[in-house]
């Protein structure tokens, strides 16, 4: 009923910045909100960041925080993630989830996902 896509991953020096954009299509008014999420190879899926829907509050993973900046443009049903200061550590796919709860950093309270955008940070 709601579908997310992903994009503006990619390669980039340690210290580099990117921006990556999540489009929601479906049954959008049912979402309350919207986070980002990655997984590197061998770890778990690990919260990023998420962003209520009506109110626009935000939240962020201690090892983002001062780094990464989540926003959302409602008329565009778009959730976006802008990433500086990148670093090694922060290579990994990074997932888009939509969900109805309020509670917002773990995974398994969002209903809908993305397909995943690589990033990967050189050093």
């Amino acid at each position: 009923q709601v579908q997310l896509v992903e994009s503006g991953g990619g390669l980039v020096q340690a210290g580099g910045s990117l921006r990556l954009s999540c489009a929601a299509s479906g049954r959008t008014f049912s979402i309350n909100a919207m986070g980002w999420f990655r997984q590197a190879p061998g770890k778990e899926r690990e919260f990023v960041a998420a962003i209520s829907w009506s109110g626009g509050t935000t939240y962020y993973a201690d090892s983002v925080k001062g780094r990464f900046t989540i926003s959302r443009d409602v008329a565009k049903n778009t959730v976006n993630l802008q990433m500086d200061s990148l670093k090694p550590e922060d290579t990994a796919v990074y997932y888009c989830a939509a969900g109805n709860s309020r509670y917002y950093y773990q995974a398994h309270n969002y209903n809908f996902w993305g397909q995943g955008t690589q990033v990967t940070v050189s050093s």
